[in-house]
C-alpha cells in the first residue's frame, strides 16, 4: 500500500489512532477554522473529522488528493456531501457507535431533571441543607416520553423508558420506523407530542428542514410541568425562544448536551437559568462509544486500498 497521508482534525481513540499510523503518515490539525484547513488539506488523501471544524466546498476544492473523508460519528452535518459526491470525494461514517451511549446520556438527564440533581446538588454546596424541603422532584414512572426522531438512538431511549419507567411513549418521524420488538409507541404529529409529552427527547439530524423545528409556537403548546432533552443538534431548537420559555415558565425545564454556537458562549442566558442542565456536547463520549467511533479509520483504509467500506453516506 503506497504511504498516504491523512489528517486528523481532531484525536480520536488511541485504538484508531494507533491502526491510522501503522498504515498511513498520520498528521494533526494545527487549525479548525476554513483558512487553516484549505492551507492543511494541500496533498491529504483522507481526513478524520469530529464535532469541531466544517469540511466547506471551499476546504474540499483546496484538497487536491482527497479520496475520502471519515466522520467520526453519526451525524454529518459539518461535511458539505453534495460538493463530496460533485468532487468525487467518499464520505465515510460510524451510525452503530453511539446509540447506546448518547441514549443513556438523553435518559440520565431526563432523570437530572426530574429529580432536580443540579439543583440539590449547587444548594448543598452553598451549605443550604434545608433545600431538601423545596427541591421537590417528580418520578418517571408512568409518565409520557415523547420522541422526535425515532432513529437508533431515538428507539432506544424509548426503550429504556418504556421498559424501565413504564413510560407511554408517542413519537414524531417522517417515516415510518421498525420498532424493536415488544416496544408499544404510538406516532403521532408534533403538535400532538408536545401538547402530551412530560418529557421532549430530540433525535433528529441538522438538516433545512429539522432547523429551529421547536420555536416559540411550538415551545407553548408543551404542558408547563414539561421537560425538554436535546442530544441531536442545536440548531434544532430556537435557544432564544427556549431561554424566554424557560424564564417565563412555558415549561419546567430543559437539558441540552449540544448548542447552536459551540462552544457555547460564556455570556449564554442559559447559563443564567437554575432549571437548565447543560453538558459540553459529551454524550457519545464513553469509553465504549469511543473506541467504536475510533473504528471509522477501517472504512478510510478500505476506500484508500480500493476496498469497499462497511458504512459509506457518499
Amino acid at each position: 500500500m503506497p504511504r498516504y497521508r491523512v489528517l486528523l482534525l481532531e484525536p480520536i481513540h488511541e485504538s484508531g489512532m494507533r491502526k491510522l499510523a501503522e498504515h498511513v503518515e498520520l498528521v494533526l490539525a494545527d487549525g479548525l477554522d476554513e483558512e487553516a484547513l484549505c492551507r492543511q488539506v494541500r496533498g491529504v488523501h483522507a481526513l478524520v473529522v469530529r464535532a469541531g471544524g466544517r469540511i466547506t466546498r471551499r476546504v474540499l476544492e483546496a484538497a487536491d488528493s482527497l479520496r475520502v473523508i471519515g466522520r467520526h460519528g453519526v451525524g454529518l452535518d459539518n461535511i458539505d456531501l453534495e460538493a463530496a459526491r460533485e468532487l468525487g470525494v467518499a464520505v465515510v461514517y460510524t451510525p452503530l457507535a453511539n446509540a447506546e451511549s448518547v441514549a443513556e446520556h438523553a435518559v440520565g438527564m431526563m432523570l437530572a431533571l426530574a429529580k432536580r440533581l443540579r439543583e440539590g446538588d449547587a444548594a448543598l454546596r452553598r451549605g443550604e441543607w434545608g433545600a431538601r424541603y423545596s427541591l421537590t422532584g417528580r418520578e418517571l414512572l408512568g409518565k409520557a416520553l415523547g420522541v422526535v426522531g425515532m432513529g437508533r438512538i431515538g428507539r432506544r431511549v424509548a426503550e429504556i423508558c418504556s421498559l424501565a419507567f413504564s413510560m407511554e411513549v408517542l413519537f414524531h418521524d417522517v417515516v415510518e420506523p421498525q420498532l424493536p420488538p415488544g416496544l408499544r409507541a404510538i406516532r403521532v404529529d408534533l403538535e400532538e407530542l408536545l401538547s402530551r409529552a412530560d418529557f421532549v427527547s430530540l433525535h433528529v439530524p441538522l438538516l433545512p428542514s429539522t432547523y429551529h423545528m421547536l420555536g416559540e409556537r411550538e415551545l407553548r403548546l408543551m404542558p408547563s410541568t414539561s421537560c425538554l432533552v436535546n442530544t441531536s443538534r442545536g440548531g434544532v431548537v430556537d435557544q432564544d425562544a427556549l431561554a424566554k420559555a424557560l424564564r417565563e415558565g412555558w415549561i419546567a425545564g430543559a437539558a441540552l448536551d449540544v448548542f447552536e454556537a459551540e462552544p457555547l458562549p460564556p455570556d449564554s442566558p442559559l447559563l443564567e437559568l437554575p432549571n437548565v442542565l447543560v453538558t459540553p456536547h459529551m454524550a457519545s463520549h464513553t469509553e465504549e462509544s469511543l473506541r467504536r467511533m475510533s473504528e471509522v479509520v477501517d472504512d478510510v483504509l478500505a476506500v484508500l486500498e480500493g476496498r469497499q467500506p462497511r458504512f459509506r453516506a457518499v
